[in-house]
């Protein structure tokens, strides 16, 4: 949708979530989310933490998993050794995750990302333990 029509929408308290992402909205439409529970369906974001504390507000009984890092200097280390950003991207990007991760105790789960396999593991475990 075009900008006009996503503030109208904004305006009207139609998402549950939405934030600026790399000079463009995105969001998840209430509407989206009432059809899959109206069907008994999982849904399943993967948003920020102001849109995961955005969705408590809205869905009370929300199951909200915090996926971490093993560490900041783990996650400085992984962003730098994708070689896609430059040093104020990864600045911004770390103090965006610094703030993160003082509210990860908000959250229902938290996963340490600190081996592939039994973090997939965990989150899928999770997410059976909590299916209605």
């Amino acid at each position: 949708m075009d900008d006009e029509e996503f503030q109208r929408r904004v305006d009207a308290g139609e998402f549950v979530e939405w934030a600026w992402v790399s000079k463009h909205r995105y969001g998840t439409l209430r509407s989206e989310v009432d059809k899959c529970l109206a069907r008994n369906a999982s849904v399943v974001l993967e948003i920020d933490v102001q849109g995961a504390l955005n969705v408590r507000n809205i869905y009370p009984d929300a199951v909200l998993i915090f996926i971490e890092p093993p560490s900041f200097e783990e996650l400085e280390r992984r962003l730098r050794a994708r070689g896609t950003e430059d040093d104020e991207a990864i600045r911004v990007r770390l103090e965006t995750a610094r703030h993160e991760m003082e509210l990860a105790g908000e959250y229902d789960v938290r996963i340490v990302n600190d081996d592939i396999d039994r973090a997939t593991r965990e989150l899928l475990e999770t997410l059976h333990r909590y299916e209605s």
